[in-house]
């Protein structure tokens, strides 16, 4: 059975509209959708015997969030195949769990609970930066999400040679008969050495064309823009991504290490941009 596309909810607007992102995926890849909903209502309230004609109030909360969100997608593609469940843990734990037999992971921007001023929710915020598959954060106004730009923007660094990322990139962009602008930001050294007035260093000299030459020869279709930019990778990415639909970078995962292994670009990008965002974790021992 194929690996299902996973969407979080909570009931919330941002949640919601990640559905409608979700529905659209999976239909472009041919997947199945799972739409889970983690609640720690037991805990709280505990399970009402079987007698009882009144229900948990959370419990009546978790089902509604659910049935609302597979209503909305019977409306917006009524074949799609789609389960939905009530987890009872928090939210980051059951999301993570979900993406381990997952195409990749799909939340909101922010959450029911967050404040206004946050540009992340803190679930969106913990999946992407542990989850063993790629976890996509739906940003970006009604506008932008429903622009069609025909354009997947992929950031690249000199450790992204035929990265999962770069394959995730060429992925979306052939499924989505999309332009793929590839981008390879870099910061030019002040001085050179000793103090002489030159510049030295234009970033590593053949980086784009490594990192893109094994999926390049995947998908031959695949239109490929290239970019070697000067500036931080954050703010290049972020300013390109009100031209773009989705926006892939990687995040490098160590088996030996905990907490949230998310490097700058990527958080950058996470609550900054103007459209969704793709993590893409790669791995190293």
């Amino acid at each position: 059975m194929e690996s299902p596309l996973v969407v979080g909810v909570d009931g919330s607007d941002a949640s919601l509209t990640a559905v409608d992102w979700a529905v659209d995926e999976a239909l472009r890849h041919g997947r199945p959708l799972r739409i889970v909903h983690a609640s720690l209502w037991e805990r709280y309230e505990g399970v009402a015997p079987p007698s009882a004609t009144d229900r948990p109030a959370g419990q009546i909360f978790a089902e509604s969030v659910v049935a609302t969100a597979a209503g909305r997608v019977r409306l917006r593609a009524p074949a799609l195949p789609v389960t939905t469940d009530v987890l009872g843990e928090d939210a980051s734990t059951a999301l993570l769990r979900e993406g381990e037999s997952a195409m990749a992971v799909v939340v909101g921007s922010r959450g029911r609970g967050g404040f206004a001023e946050l540009l992340l929710g803190s679930v969106g915020l913990v999946v992407a930066a542990r989850a063993h598959c790629p976890v996509v954060v739906v940003r970006g106004d009604r506008q932008s999400l429903e622009a069609r730009h025909e354009r997947v923007l992929l950031g690249v660094g000199e450790h992204d040679v035929d990265s999962p990322a770069v394959r995730f990139a060429f992925r979306e962009a052939a499924v989505r008969d999309a332009e793929l602008d590839v981008v390879l930001a870099w910061r030019r050294p002040s001085r050179a050495p000793g103090g002489g007035g030159d510049h030295v260093g234009e970033g590593p000299p053949g980086t784009l064309d490594k990192a893109l030459e094994a999926a390049a020869s995947e998908h031959p279709r695949v239109r490929l823009r290239r970019h070697a930019v000067e500036g931080p990778a954050g703010k290049v990415l972020t300013e390109r991504s009100a031209a773009a639909d989705l926006v892939v970078v990687g995040a490098r995962r160590r088996d030996a290490l905990v907490g949230l292994e998310l490097g700058r670009v990527a958080h950058r990008v996470l609550h900054h941009a103007a459209c969704p965002v793709a993590v893409v974790p790669h791995r190293h021992p």
